[in-house]
């Protein structure tokens, strides 16, 4: 069986390479030519753990490309971003890629849509794609489930959802996955499956946001937010999960929009809790300030961020709470100011970029920890007594400010 992956983003190639390095017979596509040269080249575009060696399994059974091949089976990872103005999917990558796909695959091929959507996303806008085209093609979708930093041990470990219109095509993809995948693989039919996953996120979202909320009530009276949230998690049923700078990458801050897009009126929780954690960048920089009053620090541009990350120790900045930070500054009028330094981030994307610890902790008098990273935690003594913001909660030193 011909297996086509089709996105070569931080889910498609994970995903590719774990098929390859378990006996399937994958032709990896990407539209980015210079992104398919550098896997044809033998290295992985983006650092996560593990991924160089699945690659090595891998290599014998892949072949990565830019055009569409013919195939029995069509796995679609690209990306599915929201229209800020109405919050609603943008649907265009992945109608773009079944169109591509439609016009490569022969009559009977399953296309499996991996990317996350709105519950009814394949009914609104992929089904009519392929309704156009008059093509004779089965339909399913996989929602992916797995979080940078990790993706190797979770595609193994963690559980599937695989939503079909039909127990056959059900099956037939159930048993792709289940090549690689040792957790519990549910078959449902497509629309819930869809809801399924932006459920998952939401629910992480609206938690992120109850502690964020909890954080400023806390600090608009004097209280300890982490030591309230360590006692109260001691019951058996409460997990409050950590409050922080914003909430970033492609899943948390972005699918629960889906839902307040589509369903505006019965969202009033969910929108609530999209706009807290949206909220965070500007209440770091409100914090920052306070800081640097009590330090007698004027100028930003002594004000260093570390972190231009999503998470701690990955190279994804998608939807960084740093960067909206940074758009925060541009629209106070402030751009362009601060330092900023991220050890996992070698391209420059924020002006004033170090891309060395001590060059970046030399051009500061006060840092302000946004990513919780290994490396910061080890070489805390470098820090000495400048004044640090620990939007985290991961160090300890002794002129730690918190949120």
């Amino acid at each position: 069986m011909r297996i086509c992956v089709v996105g070569l983003g931080y889910i498609g190639l994970p995903t590719s390479l774990m098929l390859a390095a378990n006996g399937g017979h994958v032709l990896a596509v990407d539209y980015n030519r210079a992104l398919v040269d550098t896997l044809v080249s033998g290295r992985v575009t983006f650092e996560e753990k593990g991924l160089p060696e699945l690659y090595e399994r891998a290599r014998v059974n892949i072949e990565f490309r830019s055009d569409y091949p013919e195939a029995d089976v069509y796995i679609v990872a690209v990306a599915t971003p929201y229209i800020k103005e109405t919050h609603k999917i943008d649907p265009q990558y992945v109608c773009a890629a079944v169109r591509n796909v439609l016009d490569a695959c022969p009559d009977g091929a399953v296309i499996v849509v991996e990317s996350t959507v709105s519950p009814g996303t394949m009914d609104k806008f992929v089904r009519p794609v392929v309704a156009e085209s008059g093509r004779k093609v089965r339909l399913a979708h996989a929602p992916e489930r797995i979080i940078p930093g990790n993706m190797v041990y979770e595609l193994i470990h963690n559980s599937r959802t695989i939503g079909a219109d039909d127990p056959e095509t059900g099956s037939l993809v159930r048993d792709i996955y289940a090549t690689f995948c040792q957790g519990e693989i549910v078959l449902t039919d497509i629309r819930t499956a869809e809801m399924t996953k932006v459920v998952e996120n939401t629910f992480r979202d609206i938690n992120i946001a109850f502690a964020n909320e909890l954080l400023k009530i806390c600090r608009e009276d004097g209280m300890d937010v982490y030591e309230i949230i360590r006692i109260a998690n001691k019951h058996p049923r409460v997990n409050i999960l950590q409050p922080g700078p914003g909430v970033g990458g492609h899943c948390i801050s972005v699918d629960p929009w889906f839902l307040v897009g589509d369903y505006p009126e019965l969202t009033q929780l969910i929108g609530t809790a999209r706009r807290i954690n949206d909220s965070m960048p500007e209440f770091v920089i409100e914090r920052m300030g306070d800081i640097m009053r009590e330090n007698g620090i004027s100028s930003l541009e002594r004000v260093g961020l570390y972190g231009l990350t999503y998470k701690e120790n990955v190279d994804d900045t998608r939807e960084s709470p740093t960067l909206q930070l940074l758009e925060a500054l541009e629209r106070r009028g402030q751009s362009g100011l601060v330092q900023v330094y991220d050890p996992f981030v070698a391209r420059d994307i924020a002006p004033n970029q170090h891309h060395d610890l001590d060059s970046f902790l030399g051009a500061v008098d006060m840092v302000v920890l946004l990513v919780g990273h290994d490396e910061i935690k080890q070489n805390a003594a470098k820090l000495g007594r400048i004044p640090v913001l620990d939007t985290r909660n991961v160090l300890d030193l002794p002129r730690r400010y918190t949120l």
